[in-house]
């Protein structure tokens, strides 16, 4: 897989990680995995709108920096505090939070609350994620200072990021989420609007 959204769906939905939030959360890994599917999607979609922004950019390496766990990811999720996932859950979707929570668990067919404690618990290991592709790539480039993300890598794994309109297409019936129709609408299906934001700050 080539892209940011692949390597997400792969690592987050793989049977270990099903198994570890399906313990958490006290659902079935079946329910587990659907809201999974349904969620990433959209959770990198609003990832890339909100970081249209400068403030916004530097905001997600910020939070990318702040979770570097090493430990595999069963274990993340089951030492994973909630009351943070949360926090991170809501900053992502912010205002849409939670229209997009609703919309996710009637795809998923389970309840808003079951849609919320699987995020929530997965969301500290989502970003922890997410820091280690980064930081892989920097090490990649031979970037300067390479220990941790830097924007650069960021730059080029979010360039990659494509597809996400079509499957939310697909995943939804045509229907976007709120989340997805706050992107900005040039670019923003190919994570455009999140490259030309991260490329500015390094100027």
């Amino acid at each position: 897989m080539n892209n940011l959204l692949g390597l997400l769906m792969s690592s987050m939905t793989s049977q270990s990680t099903v198994n570890a939030a399906s313990k958490k959360t006290g659902l079935s890994g079946i329910s587990v995995a659907t809201i999974l599917s349904y969620a990433l999607p959209l959770i990198l979609k609003a990832m890339t709108s909100n970081a249209s922004s400068k403030p916004g950019a530097t905001s997600l390496l910020s939070a990318l920096t702040q979770h570097t766990s090493k430990r595999s990811m069963p274990e993340q999720i089951e030492l994973a505090d909630q009351a943070d996932g949360e926090k991170i859950i809501g900053h992502i979707f912010g205002n849409d939070a939670e229209a997009t929570t609703a919309q996710i668990a009637r795809a998923a067919g389970v309840s808003n609350a079951d849609v919320t404690n699987v995020l929530s618990s997965i969301a500290p290991a989502l970003l922890s994620s997410l820091s280690a592709f980064t930081t892989t790539a920097s090490q990649q480039q031979a970037a300067p200072a390479a220990a941790g993300p830097d924007l650069s890598a960021l730059t080029g794994i979010l360039g990659n990021s494509g597809g996400m309109a079509n499957m939310l297409g697909a995943l939804f019936g045509g229907a976007q989420a709120p989340a997805a129709q706050a992107a900005p609408a040039a670019g923003a299906d190919d994570g455009t609007a999140l490259l030309t934001s991260l490329l500015s700050l390094m100027k």
